[in-house]
């Protein structure tokens, strides 16, 4: 186990590497650009700027040297000094901004998953336990339903329906935490909700799988023939192997949550990353887009590692040479 988890950690460092240039890169292919837009903007600004030379900008951006150039000094100031960057129409640096920002987005991807796990699993257990009834038509219903509707849809429809019917809308402004603590997460109920849903589709699925898998073994045949009663065969036998790669699937949905988490920012006025990077979308700001994106890549890394390690020791017939 020790060995596999340094030969991960070793191969994680070429693949962090070829992450920087994708992202360093991508940016660029950004149709505008981002001088043209900040000279706009100091033009029309109240100080001027009509007599800001572009060169000039060009050069105290750090945008005057060719791409390579530019890569290299980005990976040196990561590797030597962990500076992600200035961005290029705010104050703060990159490092500032991602800190101040992840709080909010860190409780709501965990609302989506806790939302996910505690739906998708148990209506996925019940669903395999009472196949082909009523209850698991369902169950299949809803999992279809999950995997079959937008999330910026189903968003849409809560925002707007509920607004025009009943003159209710969910909360829109973000309150402190040591201010008012229920009004604090009540802000991510709804979208936390929303994009927990899908993953409780997928969790259902995989789960409902996994468990009619388990059921066809011969040893839960043999706990059956001994007599043990239902309850007793579902949880001791059945759910502890079943629900070992339902941790994987959790895990793998991180990016899903990540793109979800950037459009429910958006549309619900959550002040997270994923709204930070729509609004350096907006601006073209290059250093800031470039460091979200390596953050949200090198976490997805991270993660991934986390639960191929974590599946090892979950499962005892897993060994890794």
């Amino acid at each position: 186990m020790r060995a596999y988890a340094i030969r991960r950690v070793l191969l994680l460092i070429p693949t962090f590497f070829l992450l920087t240039i994708l992202v360093f890169l991508s940016v660029r292919f950004i149709p505008g650009d981002a001088v043209d837009l900040l000279m706009f903007r100091m033009a029309e600004s109240a100080v001027g700027g009509t007599g800001v030379d572009r060169a000039e900008l060009e050069r105290r951006l750090g945008l005057d040297v060719p791409v390579h150039v530019q890569y290299a000094r980005w990976m040196g100031a990561i590797l030597l000094r962990g500076d992600l960057g200035t961005p290029l129409l705010r104050p703060e640096s990159v490092g500032e901004l991602i800190a101040g920002r992840l709080p909010a987005t860190i409780e709501l991807g965990l609302v989506a998953v806790t939302v996910g796990v505690l739906i998708g699993v148990p209506i996925g257990i019940y669903s395999a336990v009472r196949q082909d009834t009523i209850g698991d038509y369902v169950g299949r219903s809803f999992a279809i339903f999950g995997l079959a509707t937008p999330n910026f849809w189903l968003a849409t429809i809560i925002l707007v329906f509920p607004a025009i019917w009943w003159a209710w809308s969910p909360p829109l402004r973000l309150v402190r935490l040591s201010a008012d603590p229920v009004r604090h997460f009540s802000m991510f109920i709804v979208p936390g909700l929303i994009l927990g849903t899908y993953l409780a589709a997928s969790t259902m699925r995989m789960t409902r799988t996994m468990m009619l898998e388990v059921l066809r073994q011969d040893y839960i045949r043999t706990a059956w023939a001994k007599g043990l009663r239902e309850r007793l065969v579902i949880l001791r036998h059945v759910i502890r192997n079943a629900l070992i790669p339902v941790v994987t699937l959790v895990g793998l949905q991180v990016p899903i949550i990540v793109g979800g988490s950037v459009i429910m920012e958006q549309m619900f006025a959550i002040p997270g990353l994923g709204r930070l990077m729509i609004d350096a979308l907006f601006d073209r700001d290059y250093p800031l887009i470039s460091g979200i994106n390596l953050f949200f890549a090198a976490a997805v890394m991270v993660i991934n590692l986390l639960v191929d390690v974590l599946y090892a020791y979950l499962d005892p017939r897993v060994h890794y040479g």
